[in-house]
């Protein structure tokens, strides 16, 4: 497909190119946000959805104080939230995490940080095990591998990232500490081919993850917008067998702080962090509103791929 035929796609939020009504995702009760710590990187990856690198400040760090006024709005309407995810760029970079982390647990909400378990989570070591000791599995951590070999992972991830990462992840396992891990698909094996891969690499290096388990080993297509994909319309719930219900944006919203604003925003989704027509507001209130899958990624990921940013999956 051209990238003209793709740019006729996904333009128009209540119907598809074909003139059938888009399918929309409602908010069915808020039970996980995120927020994004900045776009700040240790790393530079090949593929990375978000651009994120030592350069990217498109998205800028997130205060402790900017965070507890979400956290604050939860608790004044009752919200059904019970997941509070972190991620970046790399969260161990942002200067508040640990207040903010200590914040969202200290308010009993789940907590998952997802990190490449490099230098800026290491450095972090102290206050993590404090906040282990206090919180325990309250907390948990997912790690990118993004491949079982180094080769692959450090294609993507740049060389001499393998090593650091495994360091991390087995001071994480060595310690007690909850933790998952994320691996991408990109290269073609098929998930039971990498399942075992993984499943080697977690017993070769005695790391406390059941990599057959979905919920600790979650496995991600590839985020590529210039992919071809079909549109979803409100007839293609039933064909594929999909309930809109379980769409990442039927319970969970992002928080942003993009350069030269002046305050956060809530975006409907976690994959979808810089695209103006899914801000949906300045606060979780304005927020609770339905979603038009009118990108890519809601059809590739979502609706075809069964993504989801889900705290209790990941």
């Amino acid at each position: 497909m051209s990238n003209i035929e793709r740019k006729e796609k996904f333009q128009d939020p209540l119907v598809t190119i074909n003139g059938e009504p888009r399918a929309h995702v409602d908010l069915k009760g808020l039970k996980t946000l995120w927020f994004n710590t900045g776009t700040i990187c240790n790393l530079t990856c090949a593929n990375c959805y978000i651009e994120s690198s030592p350069t990217n400040d498109r998205l800028v760090y997130i205060s402790h104080q900017e965070v507890c006024q979400f956290l604050d709005e939860i608790k004044r309407d009752n919200l059904p939230t019970t997941e509070i995810g972190l991620t970046g760029g790399e969260p161990f970079i942002n200067p508040d995490i640990i207040a903010i982390s200590k914040e969202c647990l200290e308010r009993e909400f789940s907590l998952l940080i997802l990190t490449n378990a490099m230098r800026p989570m290491i450095k972090r070591q102290r206050e993590l095990l404090e906040l282990k000791e206090k919180f325990g599995n309250q907390l948990k951590l997912r790690v990118s591998v993004d491949h079982f070999s180094q080769k692959l992972h450090e294609e993507e991830r740049g060389l001499k990232s393998w090593q650091p990462m495994l360091l991390g992840l087995k001071w994480l396992s060595d310690n007690g500490f909850t933790i998952d891990a994320a691996g991408r698909t990109r290269w073609g094996e098929s998930e039971k081919e990498l399942r075992a891969g993984y499943t080697k690499l977690f017993k070769d290096q005695n790391i406390n993850i059941n990599a057959t388990d979905p919920g600790q080993l979650v496995l991600f297509p590839e985020m590529d917008e210039n992919a071809p994909v079909p549109e979803i319309s409100t007839g293609c719930w039933e064909k594929v067998g999909v309930s809109p219900d379980n769409m990442m944006c039927a319970s969970s919203r992002m928080v942003v702080k993009s350069k030269g604003s002046k305050r956060p925003h809530v975006q409907a989704c976690t994959l979808l962090a810089y695209q103006h027509e899914f801000n949906l507001g300045d606060t979780l209130e304005a927020a609770n509103r339905s979603v038009s899958l009118n990108h890519p990624h809601c059809a590739k990921i979502c609706v075809l791929g069964g993504g989801s940013c889900s705290v209790a999956l990941y």
